[in-house]
């Protein structure tokens, strides 16, 4: 892919860097809500809790997630850093691969379920899972954003040939 002009590399990487740390953002507060739900003192304040969760869930979750991902590859096709070559970038790849698609088939389900449990008047089961979930998530995107401050581990196979070959 051609490089990013400096304004547009610029541009987007602000997207990036917000809509990343939004979704930091969005799964502490996912986390705040699944304990409020597990912790609470009534079904209606547990009910609100998981209601809340599946606003956050249904509007957010999936759309962050996706944009992280699609401009965190613009960003590292369009710039040196490339997708490949450095092996902090392609952890990061990978993370957020894995967690998207954790997020849109695993964690959505469960809030699904739990709303279902609201909505029938049902006590919501297996609140470990909506605390479980996005406290790994929680761990996994400060690790992400921790990365991509450090930038460690140095270049990848791949990025050590083509290091040769500029250099011939």
């Amino acid at each position: 892919m051609r490089q990013l002009t400096r304004p547009a590399r610029r541009g987007l990487l602000v997207v990036h860097v917000v809509v990343s740390v939004g979704w930091l953002g969005l799964t502490l507060g996912v986390l705040a809500l699944g304990i409020t739900g597990a912790t609470a003192g009534s079904a209606d304040e547990a009910g609100a809790a998981y209601r809340s969760m599946n606003v956050l869930g249904d509007w957010l979750l999936i759309p962050i997630s996706l944009l992280s991902l699609v401009s965190g590859i613009v960003l590292s096709l369009g710039t040196p850093w490339g997708l490949a070559r450095h092996r902090w970038v392609y952890v990061k790849f990978w993370l957020t691969m894995i967690t998207t698609a954790a997020t849109a088939f695993a964690l959505r389900a469960r809030i699904d379920s739990a709303m279902a449990d609201v909505v029938a008047g049902r006590a919501v089961g297996a609140t470990t899972d909506l605390i479980l979930a996005p406290s790994v998530s929680l761990g996994v995107y400060t690790f992400l954003t921790a990365i991509s401050v450090i930038k460690p581990w140095g270049l990848t196979a791949r990025g050590r040939r083509l290091r040769a070959t500029k250099r011939r």
